[in-house]
Parts: structure tokens; sequence; C-alpha cells
């Protein structure tokens, strides 16, 4: 299976575009998708807080759900916050990820093919997500 890449509207491939999925469910605000309010990861909630272990908690657990609710492509089984405390402070810290990939988990098929890792960095007002 494949998916329209949002940048630049070409084919990607299906880790490609369960990766895309993350990105867009973690942007995105609960309750501003018009047919869909209960969309969304929550994240963006927080950003603005003091950066204290229980609101890194709180992004690990909001990211997680937000993973396990509305990509069923990956199974979350460990987020590590990474960055220095410079970068922590800064903003520019992220979380770095282990998921169980079943390609068909969108279709009720939950597989595992694989085990993968992929970062989630937050710079410049934006979310970036790379394998």
């Amino acid at each position: 299976m494949s998916g329209i890449a949002a940048e630049h509207w070409g084919v990607i491939d299906n880790f490609a575009s369960a990766l895309q999925g993350v990105e867009t469910v973690l942007t995105t605000r609960i309750g501003t998708r018009v047919m869909r309010r209960e969309f969304g990861g929550g994240v963006a909630e927080l950003l603005g807080r003091a950066l204290t272990p229980p609101t890194f908690a709180a992004f690990q657990q909001l990211i997680a759900s937000a993973i396990d609710l509305w990509e069923p492509r990956f199974l979350v089984r460990k987020i590590t916050v990474t960055g220095t405390p410079d970068e922590v402070r800064s903003g520019t810290a992220g979380f770095s990820f282990e998921v169980d990939y079943r390609p068909r988990g969108h279709l009720g098929d939950f597989t595992l093919e694989r085990v993968v890792n992929f970062s989630l960095h937050f710079r410049s007002g934006g979310l970036v997500v790379a394998a």
C-alpha cells in the first residue's frame, strides 16, 4: 500500500505514510476537525509549559495514546526523551520511539512485520518526524 505525501503530493510507501500519520495526529489540536472533533494528539495543549519531569511524562503519555488511537500501523513499545539539558531549555528536545510496525494494521490485520525506531523533534515552531 502507498499514500500521498502532504508536502509534494507524490506517492510514498506505507511506512512513510504511517510516519506522516503520526505527524498529522500530533500536530492536530483536539476539537479542530469539523467531522471528527475527537481527532488529535493533545500535545499542542502542553506546549509552552515549564519543562519538568511531570510535563515530559505527560508528553510521553499523550503521544503514546494518540499513536495507539489514531495510527494502527504502529504499536508503541518505548518512548524516551532525547536531547541535552540545554536543548530541553531551548525547546529543541525530542523523543525517540521504538514501535511495532504492522503494515496492515489499518485494515484490522495486526501482524507484526518488524520493530522500528524513529524520532520526533520540536524545531522552529513545528514538529519533525524522522526514521
